[in-house]
């Protein structure tokens, strides 16, 4: 199953071990069983440290196999056979199990290590998921931390009959003690808070404590990195406050539009964006939203308010908040969000298998969400607002040479039903002839653009009809001393690269602000001999 390119990279990370790693596979006579077991043999074969034992066990899930080591309580397990983007996932495990130190903040390690509680997890992820590695890596090193948490990832679709019984309908799902803890993306970090109940007030502490920082970036996006990086470059105290480091790019699967990197993904690169920011005396303040702004007083200081009651204060701050997607507003939407509705056709797809889903959206986010789909499900139907598709002509051309696509145009989603757990169908009018519609179907994917987080700015800075930061060509907003970048502003175009450069442009800005406003006066004798 592994290439000789792969293998010999695996080998390498392997010598890595310290520790013997005994794998405990779980089998059945399914094909998949030997598909896993051809897998776990050619790992022993890169390793003397792996040993492989081979067993059927009743109440066990099999496929599925057991990573531990002698002398240490590991309860940790893949059901399935963790290729696609849970690879990285199998290695990384590996290399825990096995006695690699994990690059995560000491502190964060020793706040897991301290959980006092049982706690067993299961993930439900899919192979096409770029979303899910991260959940399942951080449940992953918690089990190897902590032998009170036990973790086993499942992947949903090989394990239909339970992805059916818990109607799971988006992954990442995280089950705990066998009730359901969250959905969708989530860090390890993210999961301490949640067990660590006093974890949010120690943190607040933190942060009420700091001192003012001359540049505070609001948000962990391509463009908050990018201002970050320039603004610690001129050697000033630089902090940054983002509720998600990496933003909205975490969320994008293939990028093959970012000059000089062929292709790349979306959890790539914001790994990278924070590696990158990390390498400079930058204060990262990660889970942090903001929720007010305060523009400078007597002292000079802006303040940016946050939601666990700590404040901010800086001599500037860059708003960088990013955008989400955009939801369509409808009865039914919220009900049934992650029970149907869905907005991540390759994170969710292969939850519908065989199924019937609609695509929201005619653009070429939604165009190319309806061609992936349809290799997956049953029947795909896209709906567009408009006359016509907006996609680029060669999508369109793949769209419509599909047999299981059905394109609706001049369609206005008005519901969406469900059976009170799950989507059943939705209803449209059309707009032309103002007839209403309904569709049978299982699954909605929303795809219609993105909405700029700055709710939280209104009354503080001047905002577009759109809601959108105004911003001037050197990323100044209304307010001096506070400069803005990327999606959340009105920068004409919402790309990875562009919000890159607005952010730079903001931190030199900002840095250009801070020299200005420090100079000291002019004195009277130059003042009269410039007269």
């Amino acid at each position: 199953m592994l290439d000789a390119n792969l293998q010999t990279q695996l080998k390498a990370y392997l010598e890595k071990v310290t520790r013997p790693i005994r794998i405990t596979a779980s089998v059945d006579d399914g094909a998949k069983s030997q598909e896993m077991l051809e897998l776990l043999n050619e790992l022993t074969a890169l390793s003397d440290k792996i040993g492989l034992e081979t067993r059927r066990e009743d109440g066990v899930r099999a496929p599925s196999f057991a990573l531990s080591t002698p002398g240490q309580d590991i309860h940790l397990r893949f059901a399935g056979i963790p290729m696609g983007h849970e690879f990285t996932s199998l290695v990384l495990a590996l290399l825990q199990v096995g006695g690699h130190p994990s690059k995560a903040a000491p502190e964060l390690l020793e706040q897991v290590k301290g959980l006092d509680g049982d706690y067993e997890f299961e993930t439900y992820f899919s192979l096409s998921c770029q979303n899910c590695p991260d959940v399942v890596q951080a449940l992953n090193l918690a089990a190897v931390l902590n032998p009170r948490i036990r973790h086993t990832a499942i992947d949903g679709a090989l394990f239909q009959a339970e992805v059916d019984e818990r109607q799971i309908m988006s992954v990442p799902t995280v089950y705990l003690n066998g009730e359901l803890f969250d959905q969708g993306r989530m860090n390890l970090e993210q999961i301490v808070a949640r067990l660590d109940t006093n974890s949010a007030a120690r943190e607040a502490e933190k942060i009420a404590a700091k001192a003012p920082f001359e540049v505070l970036v609001v948000g962990g996006g391509p463009a908050g990195s990018a201002a970050a990086v320039y603004a610690a470059r001129k050697g000033i105290r630089t902090g940054v406050a983002a509720e998600r480091f990496g933003g909205q790019v975490l969320d994008t699967m293939a990028i093959e539009n970012f000059i000089s990197v062929e292709y790349t993904e979306g959890p790539k690169l914001g790994a990278a964006l924070e590696t990158h920011v990390r390498m400079y005396d930058v204060d990262i303040m990660n889970l942090q939203r903001a929720e007010h702004l305060v523009p400078a007083g007597a002292d000079g200081l802006i303040e940016v308010k946050l939601a666990n009651g700590a404040s901010l204060k800086s001599r500037t701050v860059i708003l960088s908040t990013g955008a989400r997607w955009r939801q369509m507003n409808v009865p039914g939407e919220d009900q049934y969000r992650n029970k149907g509705v869905a907005y991540c056709p390759h994170c969710d797809g292969p939850l519908f298998k065989g199924k019937r889903v609609a695509v929201i959206g005619g653009g070429n986010s939604g165009v190319e969400a309806a061609i992936d789909l349809a290799g997956i499900v049953a029947h795909v139907t896209l709906f567009e607002f408009d006359g016509k598709l907006r996609a680029d002509e060669v999508l369109q051309r793949k769209l419509k040479s599909l047999p299981n696509v059905r394109i609706v145009t001049s369609a206005q989603t008005t519901e969406v039903l469900g059976d009170g757990s799950k989507v059943t169908g939705l209803v449209y009018k059309d707009r032309e002839g103002g007839d209403v519609h309904r569709v049978e179907l299982e699954g909605i994917f929303v795809q219609i653009g993105l909405l700029p987080n700055t709710e939280w700015l209104k009354g503080a800075v001047e905002l577009s009809p759109r809601g959108e930061i105004v911003i001037d060509d050197r990323g100044q907003t209304s307010v001096p001393g506070v400069f803005a970048a990327g999606d959340a502003t009105t920068v004409p175009y919402k790309q990875i690269v562009i919000a890159l450069g607005a952010g730079a442009t903001a931190a030199l800005s900002a840095f250009d602000h801070l020299i200005r406003t420090s100079a000291p006066a002019p004195t009277t004798g130059a003042v009269a001999e410039a007269a």
